[in-house]
């Protein structure tokens, strides 16, 4: 597959946290080529590929789908909206930003308010999310006919190819997980694993996990692998907890996270040659593999992240060898993990 024109599509999407079905449409069509898809009432995708044998283990591969955004609030008399934050929206880059209002009648291009240098007295420097103003350049009554409170926004960015094997973007985080899985799959398509294995395109991580969540507990795995992307190291930011961008998947390490699946991932990645970092954390990941490893009675979970720069900016940036790699780490850990566990699989379709 080409990792960077699908990244680029899906990426290109909008999914805000909640309101995924733009994004989701996307992966279920694309996954159907692997197994049985089915959407869950909260928006996730999941793609059944083989079904275990009873008394077999079953393995999970998640990545969430959704990204971060914007909701209205408010319409002020003047026309112009206020805002509050869908997850973790970086502050510092909100003002002068490009947005898209998605309203009752479609798309609404708009702008996020930004003071004249020359008008700022300078005495705040960042201003919260929910002090924001956000410009559509409508009148209060035409601006009611199109918006109104609870409508998405997304941050408007495109997609850029930069130097070497860098590409930027909104939505990479998870979107880069996603393509991983896709990836994984289709060096699957040839050779079956010897255990049950589904995909899952998750909803909501971005708000707490909720997709992921239900999603696993409607599969019932017995081993999970969390997707994601984490911090890449950048001038300022702290290197212990940090990964270099190029130097291959980031494999957690973390008291909530199976410790066989952490020495399994590393061992596959030697022997497999697969370039690859650690990620250690004290406690919970703040991943999904934190929700899905407490599902029913417990599942047993890893976790693989994606370096990427800039995180929860519009101008998110990874190494696209990260994200072949990662692919690749997954597709060699189900095979050796379908081996090492025994056990035959049926097709799910």
């Amino acid at each position: 597959m080409d990792l960077k024109q699908t990244l680029k599509e899906l990426s290109a999407l909008h999914g805000i946290a909640g309101w995924e079905s733009q994004a989701a449409k996307f992966v279920a069509g694309y996954a159907s080529k692997f197994g049985a898809v089915e959407t869950t009432p909260l928006g996730s995708v999941i793609c059944r590929i083989w079904e275990a044998k009873p008394g077999q283990p079953h393995l999970l591969l998640d990545a969430h789908l959704d990204e971060i955004g914007l909701i209205v609030t408010h319409i002020e008399d003047s026309g112009f909206l206020r805002v509050s934050a869908c997850g973790g929206v970086d502050r510092r880059v909100l003002p002068a930003c490009p947005v898209l209002v998605h309203g009752r009648t479609g798309g609404v291009k708009g702008i996020i308010c930004a003071t004249p240098p020359h008008l700022d007295s300078g005495d705040k420097k960042f201003a919260k999310v929910d002090e924001l103003f956000l410009d559509i350049g409508y009148t209060k009554e035409k601006v009611r006919e199109l918006i109104r409170p609870g409508d998405r926004v997304s941050i408007l960015a495109d997609f850029r190819t930069l130097l070497g094997d860098q590409v930027s973007g909104k939505a990479l985080d998870n979107r880069a997980g996603c393509v991983a899985l896709f990836h994984a799959a289709e060096l699957l398509k040839e050779t079956p694993p010897a255990c049950g294995l589904t995909l899952l395109f998750s909803s909501m991580e971005e708000i707490g996990g909720q997709g992921a969540k239900t999603a696993a507990w409607a599969v019932n795995p017995t081993h999970a692998i969390s997707v994601d992307t984490t911090f890449a190291l950048t001038p300022g930011s702290d290197k212990t907890k940090c990964g270099n961008m190029g130097g291959g998947p980031m494999i957690g390490v973390s008291p909530i996270l199976s410790g066989e699946m952490s020495d399994a991932l590393i061992q596959t990645a030697k022997d497999s040659g697969i370039p690859h970092q650690l990620e250690v954390m004290a406690g919970g990941t703040g991943t999904n593999a934190d929700h899905i490893a407490t599902t029913r009675a417990g599942v047993k979970a890893g976790l693989l992240s994606i370096p990427i720069k800039y995180m929860h900016t519009p101008v998110e940036t990874l190494a696209l060898s990260d994200l072949e790699q990662t692919g690749k780490l997954l597709a060699a850990f189900v095979k050796q993990f379908g081996e090492k566990e025994g056990g035959g699989a049926v097709c799910a379709n």
